[in-house]
C-alpha cells in the first residue's frame, strides 16, 4: 500500500543512474520505471549521469506517461561509476527540487519493483536513509562465496557491517552530507556508513542484467571492497597492526615462507588502500559538475 500524505504534499523523488555505454539497459530500465502502477502517487523525475560513453545512444522516442522529466549529464572524461553518482548527488543537491533521491544501476540488477518499497518506507524514514539490504543474489556460486568474503572482511577490518550498495533512498538532509563528505568521492556506500549508523531496510533482491554480462568481475569487487575499507583507513591500520603483532607471536615458532603469506597479503592490502584513500579529493569533488559537458532534457 502506498502512503499518501495528509496535507496533500507529493513528494519529488529524483532517481540516479549512472552510466557508461549500456544505453539498451538504461532505456528498458526507465520503460519498466514507467510502467509501475504506484509511480503516479508521486512526482517521479530521472536523472543520467552519462561518464563519457563512448557507443552511440540508440534511444527511441517514446513518451513516458507518468515520469516528470527526464535529463542526462552528459559527462567530459571517464570518471568511474562511484564518481558518476557522487556527480550526480551534487548537481541534485545544487540544482533540482527535491525530497528524496533514489541511486540505482542502469542494468536491471537494481529491480525497478523495489522502488515501491522505499517508497512506502518513506513515511517512517524523515532524515534516516533507507537501504536496500541483499537477501538474494543471481550471481554463480563462486562469486557468492567471494561476495560473502568480502563481507568478512569488511566487518573484520572496518567494524561496519554493510549490507547494501548504490541502491538507497535518500533524504535531502542526508544527501547534503553526502555532498560534503569526501568519502562520497571514492566509495558510495562507504561514505554513506561512515555519516549515518542508523538506517531502515527493505528486502532487495538482486536481478538478473537485462543484456550481457556483469560488469561485477572479481577485480571490481576486491577494488570495490578496499575502497570501502579505505573509508575507515585509520580503524584498519589499527585493526592491521593488533593482526600483525598476535600473528607474529603465534607463528615466530614455525616462521616459513608459506605461514608469511598472510603478512604479505596484508601489507599489500595496506599499499593498495593508501592509494585508494587519495581519492578522496574534496577539491575535485567541489569541482565535479564542471566536468559536466552538456546536459539533455530527454522530457
Amino acid at each position: 500500500m502506498i502512503f499518501v500524505w495528509e496535507d496533500i504534499k507529493i513528494m519529488k523523488i529524483k532517481i540516479l543512474i549512472p552510466v557508461y555505454n549500456d544505453w539498451q539497459s538504461v532505456s528498458k530500465l526507465i520503460d519498466e520505471i514507467d510502467n509501475q502502477s504506484f509511480i503516479s502517487d508521486f512526482q517521479i523525475s530521472i536523472l543520467i549521469v552519462n561518464d563519457a560513453s563512448n557507443h552511440d545512444r540508440l534511444w527511441k522516442e517514446k513518451s513516458f506517461e507518468k515520469i516528470q522529466s527526464i535529463k542526462i549529464l552528459n559527462i567530459k572524461t571517464n570518471q568511474g561509476h562511484a564518481r558518476c553518482i557522487a556527480t550526480g548527488l551534487k548537481y541534485i543537491f545544487e540544482k533540482e527540487d527535491f525530497d528524496y533521491v533514489i541511486p540505482m544501476d542502469g542494468d536491471g540488477e537494481d529491480r525497478p519493483e523495489e522502488i515501491k518499497e522505499f517508497l512506502n518506507q518513506i513515511q517512517n524514514s524523515k532524515d534516516t536513509p533507507i537501504v536496500g539490504e541483499r537477501i538474494k543474489r543471481s550471481e554463480g556460486l563462486v562469486f557468492k562465496i567471494c561476495y560473502k568474503i568480502h563481507k568478512l572482511i569488511t566487518l573484520t577490518f572496518t567494524g561496519k557491517s554493510i549490507k547494501f550498495g548504490n541502491f538507497t533512498c535518500l533524504p535531502k538532509s542526508i544527501v547534503e552530507k553526502m555532498v560534503n563528505e569526501k568519502a562520497t568521492w571514492n566509495s558510495f556506500s562507504g561514505s554513506l556508513s561512515k555519516i549515518e549508523d542508523k538506517f531502515l531496510t527493505i528486502p532487495s533482491i538482486r536481478g538478473t542484467r537485462y543484456f550481457g554480462p556483469s560488469k561485477m568481475s572479481l577485480y571490481n569487487l576486491i577494488k570495490h571492497s578496499l575502497s570501502i575499507i579505505s573509508v575507515f583507513r585509520k580503524t584498519f591500520l589499527i585493526r592491521s597492526a593488533l593482526f600483525i603483532i598476535l600473528y607474529i607471536l603465534f607463528i615466530k615458532s614455525n616462521a616459513s615462507i608459506i605461514t608469511a603469506i598472510p603478512l604479505v597479503l596484508l601489507l599489500i592490502a595496506v599499499y593498495a588502500i593508501s592509494n585508494l584513500a587519495l581519492r578522496e579529493n574534496m577539491d575535485e569533488f567541489d569541482k565535479a559538475l564542471s566536468n559536466i559537458n552538456d546536459i539533455e532534457e530527454i522530457k
